[in-house]
């Protein structure tokens, strides 16, 4: 299995959907790293769009790549979002956030008219859980909101950064990644989480994606969401 090769058609594949004059959307991540290289190519030979991105890491690799970028400050109405997921079930719910910027993509992915999910064949699950539920949390009230989790049955730790201390967001705070198991009730567990005061965000992208695309060996697979 050559996942580099799965996330690329993916990636490629993702293309389709941006039209001449769109307002962009830029996920974080593996994936979408390479649908930014392949979008650069479509500007240089002429496509007309503008780009937000999600992370500091994702502006820095579309402005060395030539990509023309804009914010949420000029542009709310957003065309199209391409982003990446840890896990995608059956429904289409998403798990992301597993470099981070899950804050940002949600807000740009709700501004979007689409949201297109890309991934390599490892994303696809038939229940979440597999991978830890990212939840970003302001630092005074890290303690707070680990118990409160804990008390939902998560094993809970704290990110840590590359260097000593924690991982901090592009917004300043802090991650918690929860190991919920299999979660059996997204919708339950989001309403749970975001009644804890302290929680900034989490990683549960629910009833938000209209199309995945799953790179399958040299194929892609198309999913799309049932009630959209």
């Amino acid at each position: 299995m050559n996942l580099d090769r799965e996330k690329r058609a993916a990636a490629r594949a993702s293309l389709r959907f941006i039209n001449d004059g769109d307002i962009v959307g830029l996920g974080t991540g593996s994936t979408v790293y390479y649908t930014l290289q392949f979008l650069a190519e479509r500007v240089h030979q002429g496509l007309k769009i503008l780009g937000i991105a999600t992370s500091k890491q994702t502006e820095k690799i579309a402005t060395d790549l030539g990509i023309p970028l804009t914010t949420l400050d000029e542009h709310q109405n957003i065309d199209v979002d391409i982003d990446g997921a840890d896990e995608i079930d059956p429904n289409l719910a998403l798990i992301k956030g597993g470099g981070g910027a899950f804050l940002r993509e949600k807000i740009v992915a709700s501004a979007a008219k689409k949201l297109i999910i890309i991934g390599d064949s490892t994303k696809q699950v038939p229940v979440l859980g597999k991978a830890p539920l990212p939840v970003e949390v302001v630092p005074f009230a890290q303690a707070l909101v680990a118990k409160e989790i804990k008390v939902l049955g998560a094993s809970v730790r704290v990110r840590e950064g590359n260097h000593a201390g924690p991982f901090v967001t592009d917004e300043g705070h802090h991650i918690l990644d929860c190991d919920f198991g299999r979660i059996a009730d997204p919708h339950g567990l989001e309403r749970q989480l975001e009644e804890i005061p302290g929680v900034v965000g989490h990683g549960l992208f629910i009833g938000m994606a209209d199309v995945v695309l799953i790179g399958k060996g040299d194929t892609v697979i198309e999913l799309y969401a049932r009630d959209k």
